[in-house]
């Protein structure tokens, strides 16, 4: 555990070399990336964590912004001195992956079914959101929302929120580092279409894809998604 403004982290750090940092997705843990922190450490200094809130790291005290997230892992990287990481993050764990290398010097970027663009609501969405709205100023429970925002504690529910409202296209050209995206065709939660606007908006990325795989394309190819990201880091580096 790494105590880091009040909050505990669970923190998992292996090998020698560059550094690369692992960000999980909402509502996941570490152990969603082990596999690619397993191929990865022999050649690089490997950085895994539970963002605080999520798994084995302790529940927030109060609402965090994304900045928040950004900064407990810019002192994890200098804590173990880790100098312009390369990050690899997926869904949630892109959102700060990406608000971290507007601040801070990257190596590179590794981001799949990335979170970040605001998706167009349909009428239906739009409706079902004013009745959300309604639900919870009249304190009904049929108007509960996502099942991400379900599962969640009072606390991660404000993050999620706020997170899911911020758009962060304007903050894409600006990045310059090497930047791979890769997606899974079937993707409903983060649609291919914001991979490939990614694609267009970053300064110097790339996009592949998964054919037939979802949001969790990086976990089920998870052989396939470490060689991808070898060959990336081999060359970004």
């Amino acid at each position: 555990m790494e105590e880091i403004d009040g909050v505990c982290c669970h923190v998992e750090c292996s090998g020698e070399g560059q550094g690369v940092i692992l960000l999980h997705g909402w509502g996941q843990d570490r152990k969603m990336m082990r596999l690619l922190h397993r191929q990865l450490q022999d050649d690089y200094r490997v950085l895994s964590l539970d963002l605080p809130g999520f798994g084995e790291s302790r529940p927030l005290p109060e609402m965090w912004t994304m900045e928040d997230y950004v900064d407990v892992i810019h002192q994890l990287a200098d804590r173990y001195h880790m100098e312009a990481p390369a990050l690899i993050a997926h869904s949630f764990g892109a959102r700060i992956a990406i608000r971290y290398a507007g601040r801070h010097p990257v190596s590179c970027l590794v981001l799949t079914g990335a979170a970040g663009l605001r998706m167009p609501l349909s009428l239906g969405k739009q409706m079902k959101q004013q009745l959300h709205r309604w639900g919870r100023h009249l304190h009904l429970s049929i108007f509960s929302g996502s099942e991400d925002y379900r599962r969640a504690d009072p606390v991660l529910r404000q993050v999620l929120v706020q997170a899911v409202n911020e758009d962060l296209s304007s903050l894409l050209p600006s990045i310059v580092c090497p930047v791979l995206l890769v997606w899974g065709s079937e993707d409903r939660e983060t649609p291919l279409w914001m991979g490939r606007k990614m694609e267009r908006l970053f300064a110097d990325a790339r996009l592949i894809v998964y054919r037939d795989e979802d949001h969790f394309a990086y976990y089920h190819q998870g052989f396939r998604f470490a060689n991808d990201v070898r060959r990336f880091l081999e060359e970004a580096l």
